[in-house]
């Protein structure tokens, strides 16, 4: 008997987005490759007080427009995003779920803080009324843990075969992604809606104050955040959500579906270095992209593209580039990497899924994005980092890379289909 041990590949055939720079693929990729930042003065909360007064937030977003609920603002924000993004993709990608054998199909959310505004909520209700615990809906419980996003999102999409949430700090929705896609090549699933979701919240935005890991720089808020430069000053704090619908290729080939890209590899890491700062030498970005490049069997000199962290932090820029230079050795100066959160602010669990989906774009588009508001490199950055403009190029494959708290790396493989 001859057994085939091949190994299943993965399409993306579905994408689905709510961003501060777009509601749709088109839309985000317009502000992306022609550097429109989403960065504006906070709305939700007061920052009088406080060193940062600028985000990058989602506006005119109403929930009922892309789900059925008798009471949607129930959910957090983040399930908000998330339920809408994942609706999206499905729409995107043509496929209806309910034809497909349920056990075939899985959910698999990244997300950082889901869960946390309803917790805040239910303190605030119980200390309003002197500890009154009857003053609380007992929906409030089911909100405030971290899975209501996967769960919420199956409910909705009536998706029964599985449904996972992960997190993994801001590498939350890459390695969700990453997940989901090891899931399909080992036979265990056929279709995987995957991605991320996270929102802004006051709380939030004064813990990053205190970290001193945001811009604190004046003037236009659109040039506040400048990864690589020498005045770089940290990142700028962004929400949303970015969704795909995964599909092995033969399942994708027999409808007919339209290929955006390829996952070809995934891979992660984790330092146990320091809670907040990445190793000097970069070890946990260089170990997650090793491990992407072995799994997608692809030689670092095939790499066109890498989409950075580029958190425009004092430690992490020169670390990345480290780490970049160490995998990639003299190929690195001849591969092309922009970090594009200055355009759509830092997503943290969901800003994995937000890059791969520009990547998917950039090799859809045969463009690469630019790196805006790099002005004055920093000596320890000096690699291609497509200042300030897109450039034509004919992207075989793209790298997205991510990185969360507590030393944990992801990085995804994507290629040209």
């Amino acid at each position: 008997m001859n057994i085939d041990f091949t190994e299943r590949r993965v399409v993306i055939t579905g994408m689905g987005v709510i961003s501060p720079s777009g509601k749709d693929p088109a839309t985000l990729w317009r502000n992306v490759r022609g550097g429109i930042s989403a960065a504006a003065p906070v709305s939700r909360f007061d920052t009088s007080k406080l060193p940062v007064k600028i985000a990058a937030e989602v506006k005119d977003f109403d929930v009922a427009r892309y789900i059925n609920s008798r009471k949607p603002g129930r959910f957090d924000l983040t399930i908000q995003y998330g339920v809408a993004a994942a609706t999206l993709a499905v729409r995107d990608c043509g496929l209806n779920l309910a034809d497909l054998d349920p056990d075939r199909v899985g959910v698999i959310e990244g997300t950082t803080i889901s869960g946390t505004e309803s917790i805040l909520k239910t303190r605030d209700t119980f200390l309003a009324n002197d500890g009154n615990f009857r003053a609380l809906h007992p929906y409030n419980l089911v909100a405030a843990y971290c899975g209501e996003g996967s769960s919420t999102i199956s409910l909705h999409l009536g998706i029964r075969g599985h449904a996972v949430t992960y997190c993994s700090g801001c590498a939350s929705s890459t390695d969700a992604i990453g997940y989901a896609a090891r899931q399909i090549q080992s036979d265990e699933i056929d279709v995987a809606l995957a991605g991320g979701a996270d929102e802004t919240m006051e709380m939030l935005h004064i813990g990053f104050c205190r970290l001193r890991a945001m811009t604190e720089q004046t003037g236009q808020p659109g040039q506040a955040m400048r990864p690589f430069d020498r005045t770089r000053d940290g990142f700028l704090l962004g929400e949303g959500s970015a969704f795909f619908v995964l599909e092995e290729l033969s399942h994708a080939l027999g409808r007919g579906a339209r290929i955006y890209a390829e996952v070809a590899g995934h891979g992660h890491s984790c330092e146990a270095y320091h809670a907040t700062d990445p190793h000097p030498n970069g070890v946990g970005y260089a170990r997650a992209m090793e491990k992407a490049l072995r799994h997608a069997r692809i030689a670092p000199t095939e790499v066109d593209y890498i989409n950075a962290h580029g958190s425009a932090t004092p430690l992490n820029d020169p670390v990345e580039t480290r780490a970049i230079k160490s995998v990639f050795r003299e190929h690195a100066r001849r591969v092309a990497i922009s970090a594009t959160k200055p355009v759509t602010g830092h997503l943290m669990g969901a800003s994995g899924a937000i890059e791969t989906m520009i990547c998917a774009l950039a090799l859809w588009h045969r463009e690469i994005p630019p790196t805006i508001n790099l002005h004055d490199p920093d000596p320890g950055c000096d690699l291609d980092y497509v200042p300030g403009h897109a450039r034509s190029y004919p992207i075989r494959v793209a790298l997205n890379l991510s990185a969360g708290f507590g030393g944990r790396y992801a990085c995804l493989a994507l290629k040209k289909f």
